[in-house]
């Protein structure tokens, strides 16, 4: 399939420089200044015990050329509308868009612009970044994709986008429960993302405090409650997953949310937690430390554009 991988940063960069590497028909719609970076450095790579230099295609939107078979958006969930004007070209009646945002909202905004029948689900898991000379850097052994059509169902289309995005060196995986997955990385995020950004610490830092731990089991426990209030109720397994990377304690774990509060740069604090707050006014859920968290996040936005 012609696929147009929609960023060019630690998510999309990472995994579709490898599906690149890998012989997929790949092609990168990046900023000039990305553009002009890739053509002299090529895309970099680094991973545990791994380092390697990829040359990529690129476009900008202004010469955007189209339809493509496959869209893969792999922006910042601020970044969503710029992204949906500038894809507009690429899109046809055949393509599918495969969305590797953190939360839902998303969902809403692509299928009001490209139509439900277009829309799939997608989750991606990594722990990444990117280095002042924009290489990305994974920095886990976790590298995972997951995607599916929203109502569960199959078809020769999903085997088609599973073919475009497999046989790289990363877990791909269609997925016939995607929402579900995708509610559980949200209270996932959600949680790990409101504990690092609340206590300013990594979650070796925040369990090794006094009350640590029981702070940041509570969280978990917001978070999941209002999943199920919500109809998604989080399964046994990334329940336990959720609690243990929380709690254990020794563990070095911090957020992208946390990573870029720490750098000054924005956060994605709408759609990860603003949003799951607002899920519970909804119904009726009592949050008290996720609604702490969201004042916080909300100061440090005002602060950082006044």
């Amino acid at each position: 399939m012609r696929t147009l991988v929609v960023g060019a940063g630690a998510t999309g960069g990472y995994f579709g420089g490898l599906l690149a590497e890998a012989g997929r028909d790949i092609t990168f719609l990046v900023r000039p200044r990305r553009a002009a970076t890739l053509a002299e450095r090529g895309l970099r790579i680094q991973a545990p015990g791994d380092e390697r230099v990829i040359r990529v295609r690129t476009v900008t939107a202004d010469a955007l050329d189209g339809p493509y078979d496959l869209v893969v958006l792999a922006v910042k969930s601020y970044g969503l509308d710029q992204a949906v004007a500038d894809i507009g070209p690429a899109v046809g009646p055949e393509t599918v868009i495969v969305p590797l945002l953190n939360g839902v909202r998303h969902i809403d905004t692509l299928t009001a612009a490209f139509g439900a029948e277009r829309v799939y689900g997608g989750v991606c898991m990594i722990a990444s970044t990117l280095t002042e000379e924009g290489d990305v850097v994974r920095m886990t052994g976790l590298h995972r994709l997951a995607y599916g059509p929203l109502d569960g169902g199959g078809g020769d289309r999903l085997d088609a986008v599973a073919q475009a995005l497999s046989g790289a060196e990363f877990e791909s995986q269609p997925s016939a429960q995607i929402v579900q997955e995708m509610w559980e990385k949200w209270v996932f995020l959600a949680s790990l993302g409101v504990v690092t950004t609340l206590m300013r610490a990594t979650v070796a830092d925040v369990t090794a405090a006094p009350g640590g731990v029981a702070f940041a089991g509570a969280v978990a426990e917001e978070a999941i409650a209002v999943a199920s209030a919500a109809g998604h109720p989080s399964r046994e397994s990334a329940q336990a997953f959720l609690r243990t990377s929380l709690t254990t304690r020794d563990v070095p774990l911090t957020s992208s949310m946390y990573r870029d509060m720490v750098a000054g740069a924005p956060v994605e604090a709408d759609a990860i937690v603003g949003d799951l707050v607002a899920y519970a006014e909804r119904h009726g859920v009592a949050v008290p430390l996720i609604s702490a968290a969201w004042t916080n996040l909300s100061i440090y936005m005002r602060n950082r554009t006044a």
